[in-house]
């Protein structure tokens, strides 16, 4: 698990119409601040004219949907939503396989599905057709979507040639004990919202969308803390009780999307991949068990970073810059030569950098009362030659992190760039 930290949560603090003042427009015209000013009057509506019109609608005497209901990320965009927005409290990720004769048409035809379903759900409105109802009453809540293609999907669908390099499958790791069942896929889908209900919701109807195009693959459920727990914004925690993604690159920096996106020209990824960018799956399972024997100060020297706020053993807070050559009193170094936080610091690695985005995991106990639990992790990267797999072959060489965890399951994905208005996710590619 690589060190660097996720988008800063979001909070309740905000107001609902602080929450929503970046979405100007519904489909029908409608500024949603002015619907949620007068929902108290006249009941909450979000749906479009001809579409599921009362599918949120409130009783006469409801107040305003709060903040955390009325968030809402936008489908279409440069990129696709999932990857830049903050930590969600709950998560899907589930990789489907085309089925038996099933090619490129097909795939082309449940991309549109998809994509539609997506823009719909994700603008607080009922699916289109045979909703399930789940998350009626409910607003969007922050709720995303986000699609990739796996390095399977090409050779199925007739389309090798369009397939990326960057999309190789990844090298094999010391500390890998994968799953094959649970790994890869043709296509993946990753959804996240502040509401499990609408995350659900969102599952069910991607599922139902498949039809007899694809059929799961695998599937894994995932959380976080939700936005407004804590007095203040801050890095989530893990089911190891550490600040985890502390140095994440953040938006605001000038190398950002250089390091997460694939530029729109002078790649040698093909052209459907502009703007888009690859994610890498790992399902890692935490010994639990073991990592709570350790001593407060055994677990930080892990780390490398005070469980309590995250700063790193050579002082500070915790966005303070880690002090690698800092000794104590007997010459031995503050932050350990094997220190997690110390390995996977972009300057030890010629630079490598991921954007974190994962949730944790609890499956339940094995037979003798072991915690299956952990993190699937999700990261990002423009390249994940130069991202992801530097940082995790430095990390088999010595981490001392890696005594208390173990991957099970992996996957990586292309993920093209966001769909504009009136198209789909992955046009590009399949009718390029």
């Amino acid at each position: 698990m690589a060190e660097q930290s996720i988008p800063e949560a979001r909070t309740s603090e905000t107001t609902p119409e602080e929450a929503v003042s970046e979405n100007a427009l519904s489909r029908d015209g409608i500024s949603r601040r002015k619907l949620l000013g007068t929902a108290g009057a006249t009941g909450l509506v979000l749906g479009a004219a001809g579409g599921a019109v009362g599918y949120a609608t409130a009783p006469s005497e409801a107040t305003p949907l709060s903040s955390l209901g009325s968030d809402r990320a936008m489908f279409h965009g440069k990129h696709q939503p999932g990857i830049t927005e903050g930590l969600q409290a709950c998560g899907h990720l589930v990789a489907f396989d085309l089925a038996a004769g099933a090619g490129r048409k097909e795939a082309t035809a449940l991309l549109r599905r998809w994509s539609a379903t997506a823009e719909r759900l994700m603008n607080g409105e009922a699916a289109a057709h045979d909703d399930t109802d789940v998350a009626r009453d409910a607003g969007p809540s922050s709720l995303t979507l986000t699609f990739g293609f796996g390095h399977s999907f090409f050779s199925r669908t007739g389309l090798e040639k369009q397939r990326p390099v960057s999309l190789d499958p990844l090298p094999d790791f010391s500390s890998d004990h994968l799953d094959k069942t649970r790994s890869n896929g043709d296509l993946w889908v990753q959804i996240g919202a502040d509401d499990a209900l609408v995350a659900f919701h969102a599952l069910r109807a991607v599922q139902k969308d498949a039809g007899s195009a694809a059929r799961i693959r695998w599937q894994m459920n995932g959380f976080n803390r939700t936005p407004g727990a804590t007095a203040h914004p801050m890095t989530a925690r893990n089911l190891m009780g550490q600040l985890d993604g502390t140095r994440n690159p953040k938006p605001t920096e000038s190398d950002f999307d250089k390091r997460i996106f694939v530029p729109s020209s002078g790649s040698t990824d093909p052209a459907w991949m502009a703007n888009g960018s690859y994610a890498v799956v790992r399902r890692i399972r935490m010994l639990l068990d073991d990592w709570e024997k350790l001593s407060l100060k055994t677990q930080e020297n892990v780390i490398g970073r005070r469980k309590s706020n995250g700063a790193p053993l050579s002082g500070g807070s915790e966005t303070t810059a880690m002090d690698l050559e800092k000794t104590d009193a007997q010459g031995e170094y503050v932050v350990p030569i094997n220190a997690h936080a110390r390995i996977t610091r972009p300057d030890q690695n010629g630079g490598a950098a991921i954007l974190r985005r994962p949730f944790s995991y609890h499956d339940g106990f094995d037979a003798d009362g072991v915690p299956d639990a952990g993190l699937l992790f999700v990261c990002w990267q423009a390249d994940p030659l130069r991202g992801f797999v530097p940082l995790q072959r430095k990390l088999d060489r010595g981490d001392a992190l890696s005594k208390y965890i173990r991957h099970e399951a992996s996957g990586l994905f292309a993920v093209p760039g966001g769909a504009a208005q009136g198209e789909y996710v992955g046009q590009r590619l399949l009718e390029g």
